[in-house]
């Protein structure tokens, strides 16, 4: 078969080659299935029998550079794109030649080195992830395309509003294709869309948009070809809606009775796609014994795949945090002397931005209203220095962008995405906690993701409840996340400069209170690297672990008990994790007594951590209990009398220190 789309390359798949890939996909997912009920494969599996033809169809019209993101019913995606099934039945029996190391399975297999970039438990993310890498793609000039695979239940989902709204808007080389199989579990599509065709949204996005028959292989390729072709020239994304049918049910573990109706069953599972195109090929001369040839060698591929994989090692669990965190730098250029010159706490924020984006091309600045400097001013300037393809705007569309910049960040871009209000995360918690935190794992540690989520945290401005909390005990807490806390201009600086260049997701907290405090501030490149905590007072008596606005709060409370002849030592962890506890313990071990002082509710806050850890560690040494100062456990109220008496101060930590036996 030869399909040429006008302008570009022609694209020539043998009918044999087209109906091996549909036969390969099936007889995996039935040996999957055969491995599941055996307790082989483990969790659940989901399985995409019936809709091969949409997978074989597009795989076939894409070249080896381009990318592929995928959901959770994916292995055929990964098949069609090159996948080796030896490796993908490893990943399923959790081995360590697992194509994700056995830490993925089913439903996040991936394969970095063939262009694939993951396929996802979570529905809808991968059309946010593929936003990303087509502008890495773009911002580089690479003649590359993004084909994203997503089901009809995930039209539901709010990212995929975001995503397209996102991709319109830039123009970005992605194709978003549909695999309408008419169920999201086991709801039909009549309940949850008010629109039969999900291909008429494409007008609200000024996206073209067309449906097709999901179960005509060589449709499906025709299709696939003209519209890869479109957005390869550059004529933006597009949306192909394929209908087809799920045979089976959800997945292998759903145990859930079957409620679609059973006469329309039969009628979709008699136009299964592979047996069409049997048909087909037999009407056009082929011999049923060339096709049962190519049936009889995928049974062998597939079997000799599984014995290959169940002889393989068992996934171990020495590298998981070396599959968790990419390394980080060890050793940075010294921080110049600050010779005198003063900056506020924003202000070292905008020149880490600067520093780093004149370093490196990959840096980009995201989010809401920053070509105009952002609403505390940090990226002022930026737009106008390195133009509005690396500081760019976003739609009000926090987890679209937030997504997208994932996607970017593992592809080759160093994205720092500004969250305006860092209350407003909560609408991006997915893209922070589900994919940055996790990809890298789920690839068995073959990815990096080089971001950072940053803004304005905290109290202390009258913003009232809704943007006022301190949430960094939220990230602290999940895996694969590097949390960055600073308290003065200088370290703002530094460690934004060392986040920037870190190779994982760094949530960088910047407080709202101490925003525009002044200190000094190098001139020249200043890098501080990552998990060093810092002694900003040196004492004898207590020590005080303060972050972020309670260091100001915690130096001013030392100042004041000097007077009575109490040595207080202030230790700004500065990295929420990773944690430096050796230089926390070490203080407490010199002092023998603690308090640990942080904005946040004190109830489950960081400070509950660093109690822990030191009463593990240095109990012996301690000559009290450690005290915890922060916020009543109640919202951040509006009224500014009612908001002081809330957030913790200078005199709060000082009526702890006095409290201690």
């Amino acid at each position: 078969m030869e399909l040429a789309a006008e302008g570009h390359r022609t694209t020539r798949v043998a009918p044999e080659n087209l109906y091996a890939g549909l036969y390969r996909i099936r007889r995996f997912e039935q040996r999957t299935a055969d491995l599941f009920r055996a307790g082989e494969v483990k969790g659940t599996a989901h399985s995409s029998i019936g809709q091969e033809a949409i997978a074989v169809g597009f795989g076939a019209a894409l070249d080896a550079r381009d990318y592929v993101v995928g959901h959770h019913r994916s292995h055929g995606h990964v098949l069609a794109k090159g996948g080796e099934p030896k490796r993908m039945f490893a990943e399923l029996l959790g081995r360590a030649a697992g194509s994700c190391g056995g830490l993925g399975g089913s439903m996040h297999i991936a394969d970095l080195a063939l262009g694939i970039l993951g396929c996802n438990g979570v529905v809808g993310a991968g059309l946010g992830l593929g936003c990303g890498a087509a502008l890495a793609a773009q911002l580089r000039g690479e003649d590359r395309v993004t084909v994203v695979f997503f089901g009809d239940g995930a039209a539901g989902e709010g990212v995929t509003h975001e995503a397209l709204t996102l991709a319109a808007v830039w123009s970005l080389p992605v194709l978003f294709v549909c695999e309408n199989n008419q169920y999201a579990l086991t709801t039909e599509w009549r309940q949850s869309r008010p629109v039969e065709r999900i291909a008429a949204r494409g007008a609200a996005y000024a996206i073209p948009a067309e449906t097709i028959d999901g179960n005509d292989v060589e449709g499906v390729l025709a299709h696939a070809v003209a519209a890869i072709a479109a957005v390869r020239a550059g004529d933006g994304p597009r949306l192909v809606e394929a209908v087809t049918y799920r045979h089976l049910e959800h997945s292998m573990r759903a145990n859930l009775p079957e409620t679609r109706d059973l006469n329309r069953h039969e009628r979709e599972v008699a136009a299964d796609p592979i047996a069409r195109y049997e048909r087909a090929l037999l009407e056009r001369g082929f011999e049923a014994m060339q096709l049962a040839n190519v049936r009889a060698a995928i049974d062998a591929e597939i079997d000799d795949a599984i014995a290959w994989a169940r002889v393989q090692p068992e996934a171990s669990a020495d590298g998981l945090m070396r599959a968790a965190y990419a390394p980080h730098a060890g050793s940075y250029p010294d921080v110049p002397s600050d010779a005198g010159r003063r900056l506020s706490l924003v202000g070292g924020v905008r020149e880490a931005l600067a520093q780093e984006m004149e370093r490196d091309r990959a840096v980009v600045l995201i989010g809401e209203d920053v070509e105009m400097g952002g609403i505390f001013t940090a990226s002022q300037g930026l737009r106008d220095r390195f133009g509005a393809a690396r500081v760019r705007n976003t739609p009000i569309a926090e987890l679209g962008f937030a997504d997208l910049a994932v996607g970017a960040a593992m592809t080759g871009l160093r994205p720092v995405v500004e969250i305006q209000i860092f209350d407003f995360v909560t609408l991006a918690m997915d893209a922070i906690v589900n994919q940055a935190a996790k990809l890298r794992f789920m690839m068995g540690g073959t990815a990096t993701v080089p971001i950072v989520f940053r803004g304005p945290s905290g109290g202390g401005v009258r913003l009232a409840a809704q943007h006022s909390q301190s949430l960094e005990a939220w990230f602290a807490h999940v895996p694969g996340l590097v949390v960055v806390a600073p308290s003065n201009a200088r370290d703002a600086k530094g460690l934004l400069a060392a986040a920037i260049r870190d190779d994982n997701p760094v949530v960088f907290l910047e407080a709202k209170s101490i925003l525009f405090d002044e200190g000094p501030v190098p001139e020249g490149e200043t890098v501080i690297p990552l998990g060093v905590a810092e002694i900003k007072r040196a004492g004898s008596d207590v020590s005080v672990v303060a972050t972020q606005a309670m260091v100001r709060h915690a130096l001013r409370a030392a100042q004041e008990l000097a007077r009575e002849g109490i040595s207080v030592e202030v230790v700004d962890p500065r990295t929420l994790y990773p944690l430096d506890i050796k230089t926390i313990l070490a203080s407490a071990r010199k002092t023998g007594r603690v308090v640990v002082a942080h904005e946040a509710p004190v109830f489950a806050g960081i400070g509950a951590e660093i109690a822990a850890a030191v009463n593990e560690e240095a109990f012996f040494d301690l000559d009290a209990p450690v005290a915890r100062v922060g916020a009543a456990h109640h919202p951040v109220p509006y009224a500014d009398h009612l908001e002081r008496s809330t957030l913790p101060t200078w005199e709060r930590i000082v009526e702890a220190i006095r409290g201690l036996p």
